[in-house]
Parts: structure tokens; C-alpha cells; sequence
């Protein structure tokens, strides 16, 4: 019986990794490769997309504190924003 234990095991970890193997094969073929350069490429452009956006958020709360622009943002708010920049905003 523990033979047979044995050997089910040796049979079910045969079989993942030829499996894995299989998937790293298939991972550096041309249209593997592909994906993986598209994925990359889609994640960059989501990082820079939300980077502008912070910026341009970041942007406008200084023009308003500073003045430059009339906003919604009351002297206190402005004043807190100038004496403590990173501090977190609601």
C-alpha cells in the first residue's frame, strides 16, 4: 500500500512539472513574448496616464492656494496647502 502512495505521488508531481515546463516553453515563443511586451507596455501607459493626472491635480490646488487661479478653496485651505504641501487632503 505505501508503495502505491509512492508512486501516485511520483505520478502527480510528473505531471505539474511537465505542466509548468510546458507553460515556460510556451512563454518564450513569439506570441508569448508579445503578450508579455504588451502587457508592460499597457501597464507603463496607466502609470504615466495617473502620474499626469496627479500632477495636473497637484497643479491646480497650487494655483488656486497661490492665487493664480480664483478657485473654490477658502484662505485657510490655501494657507494649510503652502505651510504643509504633503500633508494628506479630504
Amino acid at each position: 500500500m505505501g508503495r502505491l502512495v509512492w508512486i501516485g505521488f511520483g505520478a502527480v508531481a510528473g505531471v505539474v512539472a511537465v505542466r509548468r515546463a510546458a507553460g515556460v516553453a510556451r512563454s518564450y515563443t513569439p506570441k508569448g513574448l508579445h503578450g508579455r511586451a504588451t502587457g508592460w507596455s499597457e501597464a507603463a501607459r496607466s502609470f504615466a496616464a495617473e502620474v499626469r493626472a496627479g500632477a495636473a491635480e497637484r497643479e491646480q490646488e497650487l494655483r488656486v492656494a497661490l492665487g493664480v487661479d480664483a478657485g473654490a478653496m477658502s484662505e485657510t485651505e490655501a494657507r494649510d496647502l503652502i505651510e504643509r504641501p504633503t500633508s494628506p487632503r479630504a
